[in-house]
């Protein structure tokens, strides 16, 4: 079974700095895009950004010079590295990887159970 796990959620104050984790683990043959998502109570869940396999990355326009994805394959792990917090930006963040359990095998979307990012005074 594969699992994901998101870790690095708490409480900061506007202006800090957060940084999540997430890893992948259980057994399949290769992981494509890694992608955080966030919902805020009351609100539709939104991408937060993404990393292709390669490398390419991706953000959503309000996120763009204040958070940094990236993954270490050899780890299959993802991060995000969350600066000049916002109160607009507490949520809850999760983690989805785009898998392929076999080589022959199709791919599925995976998900963490998300984990809590709180920015207040």
């Amino acid at each position: 079974q594969v699992q994901l796990v998101e870790s690095g959620g708490g409480l900061v104050q506007p202006g800090g700095s957060l940084r999540l984790s997430c890893v992948v683990s259980g057994s399949f043959f290769s992981i494509s895009s890694m992608t955080w998502y966030r919902q805020a109570p009351g609100k539709q869940r939104e991408l937060v950004a993404s990393t292709e396999n390669g490398g390419t990355t991706s953000y959503a326009d309000s996120m763009k010079g204040r958070f940094t994805i990236s993954r270490d394959n050899a780890k299959n792990t993802v991060y995000l590295q969350m600066n000049s917090l916002k109160p607009e930006d507490t949520a809850v963040y999760y983690c989805n990887a785009h898998i392929r359990l076999y080589l022959l095998g199709g791919w599925a979307d995976y998900w963490g159970q998300g984990t809590q990012v709180t920015v207040s005074s």
